[in-house]
């Protein structure tokens, strides 16, 4: 395979490459706090994008936007970069677009709630599985009446109108049970409460605002800044990867085994997406996974500990970056057995004992060759960036944000015409047709009592009285005149 179509990850003994055609069968970045996982996964990303690969990745953080300026000499990287050959480094910044989902550090990103889907949308809530089937059927029930769910008041606006009227629906969706609604319902509101709004509306985020590169054929690396969004709504930072992870899964092409990736996925603190998920999801996430690979995506899963994974999705990663695990613990031990045992053997490299040793920058490494089959293990210092270690400052990405190709274009929040609106609209002409129908039936009624009625005492007046008596009110227009004068005069002959 030539130069091009291969990523140096650093060097031991020898240097060790991960191939550009082995990308899309994923990978593995594991290692305790502070040994060197978001360097490694910076070094990952900014070769992905040399090779012409979109790469989206959360700063879980904050340190990770240098990756968006050139990196400067310092003793430690010329020293590491004589070692492999690749002085001078030619340091260099990324193309970068910056979201946040608070829109203070970035693009806000927004999706809608039809987009998220009631699977995802149920992860994100907590719903247990009959739950999950009432939100189901809610979704049909928008879909089939036109009725956009773009933000969570469009939910709760239809949530509220199939709890004031469930029996309208239940003949054509089945039962929907009150009490399961009624869970959902506080659950959304409960979820409200803690900011998640801010999550859904448009303009809305699509596969192919991410699917982009730069003038000069790079990969665009998408930064989620995900530091507060971890430390305050871990639940959304993990449905929002995995709503990714089924756009991707959905909608990209098969392709098969492409010589380069056509979009690479850096998942980090990847426990979040499997911690208290039914197995039926866990299922799921492992078909996609294994079935993502023909569409030409990379995942790189990135966690303290590889035990953090379902052993199905573990199995599905064949390029690996160990970092250094403790062994505190007996579960850190069992950490420890579990990651040398996926290793392919080395004799000259003892993994038990050198996975509890190594310093900050050094890795085991495995990766998948260009048949397919995992390399034998070796321990290597990993390469340094081009770019930055370590975050911009706050003018640095002000700056960048202002050259971005989508500013002015997320940054302003559109409420068009959705489910809210018009259940609304639905709500106040069934008001106005009520109270038409009460007036024009109090009308009625006050027409009935205007008539005279017959006392209750009186008989039935005989023809010729019923004459006389219509003769009578006539008097007073001019055909009862008319005919009162015809009348005596017919009868003085």
């Amino acid at each position: 395979m030539s130069e091009s179509k291969t990523i140096l990850l650093g060097a031991g003994k020898q240097p060790a490459y991960l191939y550009s055609g082995m990308i899309n069968r994923h990978g593995l970045i594991a290692g305790a706090t502070g040994t060197g996982k978001t360097v490694t996964l910076q070094v990952l990303a900014e070769q992905f994008s040399r090779l012409g690969t979109p790469v989206f990745v959360a700063d879980i953080k904050g340190d990770l936007s240098g990756i968006a300026a050139a990196g400067k000499p310092h003793p430690k990287i010329t020293e590491r970069a004589v070692k492999m050959g690749l002085e001078p480094i030619a340091f260099s910044a990324n193309p970068v677009i910056f979201w946040d989902v608070y829109g203070e550090q970035g693009h806000p990103l927004r999706l809608t709630i039809s987009e998220l889907g009631p699977v995802v949308l149920a992860r994100l809530l907590g719903l247990n599985e009959l739950q999950e089937d009432i939100l189901q059927i809610i979704f049909q029930i928008a879909d089939d009446q036109g009725l956009l769910l773009l933000d969570l008041k469009d939910l709760d606006a239809l949530l509220r109108h199939i709890d004031e009227d469930t029996n309208q629906y239940q003949g054509d969706y089945g039962r929907i049970s009150r009490q399961s609604l009624g869970a959902i319902m506080r659950t959304v509101t409960a979820f409200k409460r803690e900011g998640a709004e801010q999550l859904f509306g448009e303009p809305a985020i699509t596969l192919d605002d991410l699917l982009i590169q730069s003038e000069s054929g790079a990969g665009m690396i998408h930064v989620l800044a995900a530091d507060r969004l971890y430390r305050e709504g871990p639940q959304v930072y993990a449905a929002l990867l995995l709503w990714l992870l089924s756009e991707l899964f959905e909608q990209m092409p098969e392709v098969g085994d492409p010589e380069n990736p056509k979009f690479v996925l850096f998942f980090d603190e990847a426990h979040l997406l499997f911690d208290d998920v039914p197995k039926p999801l866990i299922d799921k996430i492992e078909q996609v996974v294994r079935l993502i690979r023909s569409k030409g995506v990379g995942v790189f899963f990135v966690t303290q500990n590889p035990l953090d994974l379902p052993e199905n999705v573990l199995g599905q990663l064949g390029n690996r970056v160990q970092h250094a695990l403790r062994a505190f613990t007996p579960r850190d031990q069992k950490a420890v057995r579990a990651a040398a045992q996926t290793f392919r053997s080395n004799a000259d490299v003892d993994v038990e004992r050198v996975i509890t040793t190594m310093g900050v920058g050094e890795a085991l490494v495995s990766t998948l060759d260009v048949k397919g089959m995992p390399t034998p293990v070796d321990q290597i210092l990993l390469r340094p960036p081009v770019s930055r270690i370590g975050p911009l400052t706050a003018e640095e990405r002000s700056a960048i944000m202002l050259r971005s190709r989508y500013k002015g274009r997320f940054d302003h929040p559109v409420d068009r015409e959705s489910a809210f609106e018009r259940l609304k609209t639905r709500r106040e002409q069934a008001q106005q047709a009520a109270e038409s129908a009460a007036e024009a039936k109090q009308e009625q009624a006050q027409t009935r009592e205007s008539v005279p009625k017959p006392t209750s005492g009186s008989r039935r007046q005989s023809p010729m009285e019923a004459f006389v008596t219509s003769a009578a009110r006539a008097i007073g227009s001019q055909l009862g005149r008319q005919l009162l004068r015809s009348l005596l005069g017919s009868l003085k002959r």
